[in-house]
């Protein structure tokens, strides 16, 4: 299990992307290329507006309490465990799976906010990536080359903690 120290965790705060206010902002962007999501809220969005991600990272929880917006998505599930602060192994194996395996739905029992790095390191480029910033809207991350620099920089932050 890889683990965050607390010390690195300020780098973490800024929108690994492009911040937008709404997700009728990204629409006209995500067309015709396949689209990552991460978070509950973000995900009940892009499907309230027809679109049905290709990976879709939820927890079941936004800013830490309930939420009550979860997607209904009729995919490939795989469960996984990943605490806060951490990348698991399960995790890392669920995203590895869930692209093998499109339209898929990891549902993590704990928190799932960093599972954007590894997803950045796994996607093929040209892929977009969506994730909520909370109180500000919503990050898209294009998938090229400085966008997989930039994660495995991030990814280096990590301690393995097995």
């Amino acid at each position: 299990m890889l683990y965050l120290p607390e010390e690195k965790r300020k780098f973490f705060k800024a929108p690994f992307g492009t911040l937008y206010p709404d997700i009728s902002n990204v629409l006209p962007l995500i067309k015709g290329v396949p689209v990552y999501s991460v978070g509950d809220v973000v995900t009940y969005r892009l499907t309230e507006h027809g679109v049905v991600p290709d990976i879709a990272v939820i927890d079941g929880h936004t800013m830490r309490s309930p939420c009550d917006r979860s997607p209904l998505i009729n995919a490939h599930r795989i469960s996984v465990t990943n605490p806060a602060g951490t990348l698991s192994d399960e995790l890392l194996e669920g995203l590895r799976d869930a692209l093998e395996h499109t339209p898929a739905l990891v549902c993590v029992e704990g928190e799932e906010d960093l599972a954007v790095i590894p997803l950045v390191m796994i996607a093929p480029e040209g892929a977009i990536i969506l994730y909520g910033q909370p109180g500000e809207g919503l990050v898209l991350r294009i998938v090229d080359p400085p966008a997989k620099q930039k994660a495995r920089e991030m990814f280096s932050c990590f301690e393995d903690r097995s």
